[in-house]
């Protein structure tokens, strides 16, 4: 097509896309052009706007790496990740629901028998994980694959000290024959997300806060079930309302209980959603 202009490039565009052998594919990308375009002509998106965008995203292709996902956190900050999640996770009720992932997940965490200590030298003050993994019938999950990964007392993930040459705060262990677990790690505290690279630019542009909600990860496995990607946050935390990644969900909010002897218990039960019931 020769003579293209402002008003008939979009439909150019999808005109090029009509042999996508992929329907989905074809879809996605049709509605893709269509959102970009109509969103450039919305804020008559200048040249020099056009370019600082690719720098953006050139700038946070170069902070990605195997230990590391700045596309995730950019995701996270818009509201993306979670508005997926919500999509994508609509349980029956009484199953634990899902939130982001989060760019910190590492594959391989090493494995620990029940009462092990998964912090393995994380800082923080000492805390007894508790729970049991059930279906929504109220059935034991047996040998349930649980990974969990949390933060230190300083806000900082394992992956994120260079000089560290073992896991810390982060394990995967298996649910025993009533569907219980448990484990000692380090109490929970609020951190802020990494704000070195260009996510934590474009929060300083729009004078937004970087803290989340103090909370631990998990990702349950288990066959039969749906895969649960989760947190829970702690009760009273001061950004449970203003969670930078959008991630807090009421039913995911738990105490942490104090111990006389000064050490922290968090008691949860995860539910999860059978396969069939989303098949």
């Amino acid at each position: 097509m020769r003579n293209v202009d402002q008003d008939n490039i979009t439909q150019a565009v999808i005109a090029r896309l009509a042999d996508t052998p992929d329907p989905r594919l074809r879809e996605i990308m049709t509605s893709l052009v269509q959102h970009l375009h109509a969103f450039a002509r919305d804020v008559h998106l200048t040249e020099a706007e056009w370019f600082q965008g690719i720098q953006f995203l050139t700038a946070t292709g170069h902070k990605c790496d195997d230990k590391r996902q700045e596309f995730i956190l950019a995701s996270d900050v818009l509201g993306l990740s979670m508005l997926v999640v919500a999509m994508n996770n609509d349980k029956p009720a009484g199953c634990t629901e899902s939130t982001v992932f989060g760019p910190f997940y590492v594959e391989g965490a090493p494995h620990y028998a029940h009462g092990d200590d998964v912090a393995n030298g994380a800082a923080g003050e000492p805390c007894q994980v508790t729970g049991t993994v059930r279906g929504i019938d109220g059935e034991p999950i047996a040998d349930a694959v649980i990974n969990v990964w949390q933060a230190d007392s300083e806000g900082h993930y394992d992956v994120q000290n260079p000089a560290l040459t073992h896991a810390q705060g982060r394990g995967q262990l298996r649910s025993g024959p009533r569907g219980e677990f448990h484990f000692r790690s380090v109490l929970a505290e609020a951190y802020p997300i990494p704000t070195d690279g260009p996510v934590g630019d474009m929060l300083r542009a729009t004078k937004r806060h970087p803290w989340r909600p103090a909370h631990l990860h998990f990702m349950i496995e288990a066959p039969g079930y749906e895969t649960l990607i989760t947190h829970v946050f702690r009760d009273g935390d001061q950004y449970l309302d203003s969670d930078a990644v959008f991630g807090v969900r009421q039913s995911l909010i738990a105490p942490w209980t104090q111990s006389p002897d000064g050490g922290w218990r968090l008691d949860y039960d995860f539910v999860l959603n059978s396969a069939k019931a989303s098949a």
